[in-house]
């Protein structure tokens, strides 16, 4: 494990202690984990092994902070939702009861 010191002036150290749970420190890597995922750096998956918590955990954790999963423009949502949707029949017993 690699240690990186982060010098900070004592007005941000002010700034960031009251929005601190547990240490400092922690809320700082969790900080730079969720900036990464908001930035598309990193994956859902990989945030949430970073922070040790299950995906969906982290999904859920990261759109409380203002992160959404899906982040699409209006016309990328439009486009999707023209799409036809193909389903297909996972159970042969299913589908030919369904005709």
């Amino acid at each position: 494990m690699q240690t990186v010191a982060v010098i900070l002036e004592p007005e941000m150290v002010n700034v960031l202690r009251p929005l601190a749970q547990d240490s400092l420190d922690a809320f700082l890597i969790e900080l730079a984990i969720l900036e990464l995922y908001r930035r598309r750096q990193i994956s859902s998956g990989k945030a949430a092994e970073l922070l040790k918590m299950e995906r969906f955990e982290f999904i859920r954790y990261a759109a409380r902070q203002g992160i959404p999963f899906f982040d699409m423009s209006d016309e990328e949502l439009r486009a999707e939702m023209d799409r036809p949707v193909r389903f297909s029949c996972f159970s042969q017993a299913l589908c030919q009861g369904a005709r």
